[in-house]
């Protein structure tokens, strides 16, 4: 009879789960000092480990035919929150896991709480806290009049705490607010780390995807506003959203990941002394109202964010640069796609804008990528250079290539419409439909706006 292995310690990098059979002063995978600490493999018969099931399980795993798979739909829980739903592609999915960033005191937790308080699916309601205490949470909820009645509150950093509340409660949704503050024995002792992120968050999305519940995680970000942690985290969970803002009262949700649905939607709420709420007709938001005449420099375009049309201000302003080489200042637009359309514009207008330090801007703060906003750049650089306003009352849409040509932007229909439902008379776009001026090349379009 063969004889069995004797479970012999290792020794584990906290910082990057690297182990090795001696201690080490350095870890030769990360760099970093005096991070390896003993402790004993639970499993010597170095089998790999079936996703979700602890060291010891004898469970085995078969593969099955796909076309014995039963195709069910998502069932989803709406978080109460019609923009919040409207992200998640119409609510959170059971058995997902959703991660949510964003910079300190822009409003996570306060969505988060919200959302547990509005969340009506006849279970119980799991806040996990570990950066405040259980009466700080109350308060809050008090001067946020939230109904916490369908709530539980666990403020702690240990896993094990966490999954024995989890397994007693089996609640239908799981919030935990962050994921950095977590920490389990077996993978150290400093919460934060790579190899504790990537084993708490492996241990709590398991646990939701063998039930019908939904986990929510609340994570930090760095200064470039980006999740701090290993990126393997944001392919551990089932959606990935950004928590944005403009100013002091507008926040933008946005979804860079999302298995059950599109990551083309935009949710945008309010920041009141209640709390967050939707922003239910956001049309007009990202427009200055003026009493008197359009300035220079200003041109307005229809955008497409999910299934709504949205019109924006993009501003622009030339000034002589001041250094033998010229810039571009742009954070809300791709600073290289505003240097590739003042190209295009100056080749073929003759207009001088290489020797010019390149402003732009968007009102309202909105981030945007949808290349329809191309003409209406190029409409805002040209009225900034030669200080002459775009016409009243005219939105500008339109890809431009490298060669001057404005090609066709996909639903423009749907932009005219909205468009003219807000009072806006001329549109000035490369396809001739009702209600729109047909412009072909980067020349066309100036010959339309400013005349010859």
């Amino acid at each position: 009879m063969a004889k069995k292995k004797s479970t012999a310690p290792e020794y584990r990098c906290s910082s990057c789960g690297y182990t090795q059979p001696r201690w080490l002063g350095r870890c030769p995978e990360c760099g970093e000092w005096n991070t390896f600490e003993e402790y004993t493999p639970a499993d010597s018969t170095g089998a790999a480990l079936p996703y979700g099931k602890m060291p010891g399980s004898t469970e085995r795993i078969v593969p099955v035919p796909l076309t014995s798979v039963d195709p069910m739909e998502c069932q989803r829980i709406s978080t109460g929150n019609s923009e919040f739903d409207r992200v998640l592609g119409g609510g959170a999915c059971k058995r997902s896991a959703v991660l949510i960033g964003g910079e300190p005191g822009i409003g996570k937790s306060t969505l988060l709480l919200q959302t547990a308080a509005s969340i009506k699916s006849g279970g119980r309601v799991l806040y996990v806290s570990g950066e405040e205490s259980g009466s700080q949470i109350r308060a809050r909820a008090d001067r946020l009049k939230i109904d916490t009645s369908n709530i539980d509150i666990l403020c702690t950093l240990r896993l094990d705490d966490i999954t024995n509340a989890l397994n007693s409660l089996n609640p239908v949704c799981v919030v935990v607010d962050s994921i950095q503050t977590v920490y389990s024995a077996e993978a150290g002792l400093v919460p934060g780390t790579i190899n504790q992120l990537k084993y708490c968050s492996n241990e709590l999305i398991s646990w939701v995807k063998e039930r019908d519940s939904v986990l929510f995680l609340s994570a930090h970000v760095t200064k470039d506003g980006i999740i701090a942690g290993p990126k393997s985290l944001e392919h551990m969970v089932d959606t990935v959203i950004s928590f944005e803002r403009n100013n002091d009262e507008v926040r933008f949700l946005r979804a860079s990941k999302n298995r059950f649905g599109s990551v083309d939607e935009l949710g945008i709420f309010s920041m009141t002394e209640d709390g967050l709420h939707p922003v239910e007709d956001p049309s007009f938001m990202f427009i200055t109202q003026r009493d008197g005449a359009l300035p220079a420099g200003i041109a307005i375009a229809p955008v497409f964010e999910g299934s709504r049309v949205f019109l924006v201000e993009i501003q622009a302003l030339t000034i002589p640069a001041k250094a033998s080489v010229a810039r571009v200042f742009s954070e809300k637009i791709e600073s290289a796609r505003v240097s590739r359309i003042a190209a295009v514009l100056e080749k073929k207008t003759g207009l001088k804008l290489s020797e010019y330090d390149l402003f732009v801007n968007v009102a309202g703060g909105v981030r945007l990528t949808e290349s329809a906003i191309d003409s209406a750049i190029a409409a805002a650089l040209y009225s900034a250079r030669t200080d002459l306003a775009c016409p009243e009352s005219c939105v500008i849409a339109g890809e431009i290539s490298l060669a001057g040509e404005i090609r066709p932007v996909s639903r423009l229909k749907q932009r005219v419409k909205t468009a003219q439902s807000l009072g806006f008379t001329k549109v000035v776009a490369p396809e001739n439909l009702s209600g729109t001026q047909c412009v072909n090349d980067i020349t066309g379009l100036i010959k339309a706006l400013f005349g010859a």
